[in-house]
C-alpha cells in the first residue's frame, strides 16, 4: 500500500509541475516571486512524502509543513491576478 500511495503522489506531483510550467509559459508569466507559492506547496508535498517513506511523521515534519504553508500564504500577494476574458 505504501508503494501505491507513493507512486500516485509522485505522478500527481510531476503532472502538476508540468501543468504549472505550461500555464505560466502560456500566460507569459516570468519571475520567481510569482512562483514561490507553488514552490512552497510542492515542497510541502515532498517533505511529507519523504517523512512518510522514512516513518518520520512527527514534530519536525509538521513544523516544516506549517512553516512552508505560512511562507506560501505570504507570497500569494505576488501572484498575478487572472484576467477576465470577454
Amino acid at each position: 500500500m505504501k508503494i501505491v500511495l507513493s507512486v500516485l503522489m509522485i505522478v500527481a506531483l510531476i503532472s502538476s509541475i508540468i501543468s504549472l510550467i505550461y500555464k505560466r509559459k502560456k500566460a507569459g508569466i516570468t519571475g520567481v516571486k510569482t512562483a514561490l507559492t507553488s514552490i512552497c506547496f510542492y515542497l510541502i508535498v515532498i517533505t511529507n512524502l519523504v517523512a512518510y517513506w522514512l516513518d518520520a511523521i512527527g514534530l519536525y515534519s509538521w513544523m516544516i509543513t506549517v512553516f512552508l504553508l505560512a511562507i506560501g500564504a505570504y507570497f500569494t500577494k505576488y501572484m498575478v491576478a487572472p484576467q477576465k476574458e470577454g
